[in-house]
């Protein structure tokens, strides 16, 4: 009997076909649905008048375009009222469960596929954005996918696919008091680069993978796509099943005891081969912050700007000396030292209630520097409401934050929300190129507390050094 990894056993179990171009059919379980990718695969059904072949596989929400305040105002014109308007009109031809905007359970997609249960360990789960990676925390196969593809799924339940070699990435260590899970993936995509996980299929693993929260975990599959890897997993545990367990979509009784012994299997075999492994001790790290235009632009915030000219591969020379023209940053400069105008805390990466209440922590008692605007836009509804049971959003309002309603908000700029140009933005989102938040708009990623940190400093700063109890 060959010996498997999480990656190879949850493929094999969704197998329809093998072809002898090496690719396989597999059936997707779940498609999660949104207004900005849908609408050309909704147009190719009623092109050939195709139904659905499952019609409950499916659930659709509309999070990119959406605004964050006055939610309550109906949308009537412009392009974000056409596309909510264009998803509704395709989930109520087709039978889709559309999540409306001011529904409890709204929020961006790969926030609540979990929250309701949608999201289960071993599945394999699609979506018409590339974060997807993010369902890859609960042990699941997941991935963006295209408008053709989202098609292909609508109208057949399955995906045409070439497997993945597989990495692990072993998880070393406690994080130290300060340091997030942000920091993490930050460093770990500036130490293999943007392209390091292309072809590979991620596993995380390791001692410091058991003390991560699920939210945390979700942080850290969710940005496996920014170091090139369309795939991030961690193999399901009992942080896992208890998170799971009592979820809306979730098994119940007898079906979540099968499938939860069914999930403890799944776990890489001990003496599974992994094409390529990587090793991190993450009681070394500080907190990271970026300072060019991709993640892997990133170094610990107490240190200086680097130099391009000591880039000896010409290649990366050229593209930091780029990046470095657009985020208007000289080589030698302390990060610390860099001014900003405005903070983000928000998105699929960085949306969660765990990161509403670091950021919190941060802030309270605190208020934000005058010459900063700051916007919290928590991941979901219900995390909204769950913040302001607990008076998170009082702190964040005291300190002098807007806080919002659901949505994308500032980390993709397809709303309301956006920088101007020149603008510059401490960012819990995961994409920091050029007009990624807004044209001419330059992005510093970094954690929760980091960007709460830069909000109150009004600059770039080591959280630790606010001596906040974190």
């Amino acid at each position: 009997m060959t010996a498997d990894t999480l990656y190879d056993k949850v493929w094999q179990n969704h197998v329809v076909k093998d072809y002898d171009d090496g690719t396989s059919l597999l059936y997707i379980d779940r498609h999660l649905v949104q207004e900005v990718s849908s609408p050309q695969a909704f147009a190719g059904l009623s092109e050939m008048n195709r139904p659905l072949a499952r019609p409950t596989a499916h659930i659709a929400v509309a999070d990119h375009a959406v605004p964050t305040k006055n939610r309550h105002r109906p949308l009537v014109d412009g392009l974000a009222a056409q596309q909510v308007a264009r998803l509704i009109e395709n989930c109520d031809r087709f039978g889709i469960n559309y999540i409306g905007m001011n529904d409890d359970r709204h929020g961006i997609v790969h926030v609540i596929g979990p929250e309701l249960g949608f999201t289960l360990p071993g599945a394999t789960l699609v979506c018409g954005d590339s974060h997807t990676s993010t369902h890859g925390a609960f042990g699941a196969i997941a991935f963006g996918i295209g408008a053709s593809e989202c098609e292909c799924v609508f109208a057949t339940q399955t995906l045409r696919q070439k497997k993945q070699k597989t990495m692990r990435v072993i998880l070393n260590g406690e994080l130290p008091p300060g340091v997030a899970v942000k920091d993490i993936i930050l460093a770990l995509i500036a130490r293999i680069g943007t392209n390091g996980g292309v072809g590979f299929a991620i596993e995380y693993a390791g001692p410091a993978i058991a003390k991560l929260s699920m939210e945390a975990r979700m942080t850290l599959c969710n940005m496996s796509i920014e170091a090139g890897s369309r795939v991030g997993m961690v193999a399901p545990d009992e942080v896992t099943i208890a998170y799971v367990k009592g979820r809306k979509l979730a098994p119940v009784d007898a079906q979540r005891e099968a499938a939860s012994n069914h999930w403890r299997g799944l776990a890489s075999d001990p003496d599974a081969v992994f094409d390529r492994q990587v090793e991190l001790d993450v009681s070394l790290l500080s907190p990271h912050v970026s300072w060019g235009t991709n993640p892997g632009e990133t170094s610990p915030v107490l240190d200086r700007v680097p130099d391009p000219a000591a880039e000896t591969d010409q290649a990366r020379r050229v593209k930091m000396e780029r990046s470095l023209a657009y985020m208007d940053l000289k080589p030698g400069t302390p990060l610390e030292e860099i001014t900003i105008d405005r903070v983000f805390i928000g998105s699929c990466t960085n949306g969660r209630l765990e990161d509403m209440r670091l950021a919190a922590s941060v802030l309270k008692g605190r208020k934000i520097a005058a010459t900063v605007t700051a916007i919290a836009v928590p991941g979901s509804a219900a995390v909204r409401l769950q913040a302001e049971a607990e008076g998170l959003d009082r702190i964040f309002k005291d300190a002098g934050f807007e806080w919002r309603d659901a949505g994308c908000s500032m980390c993709v700029a397809m709303n309301d929300d956006r920088l101007n140009p020149g603008e510059r933005c401490a960012s819990t989102s995961n994409r920091n190129f050029e007009g990624r938040q807004g044209q001419g708009g330059r992005t510093h990623l970094m954690s929760p507390a980091m960007a709460a940190a830069a909000a109150v400093a009004g600059h770039l700063v080591d959280v630790r050094k606010l001596g906040a109890e974190l």
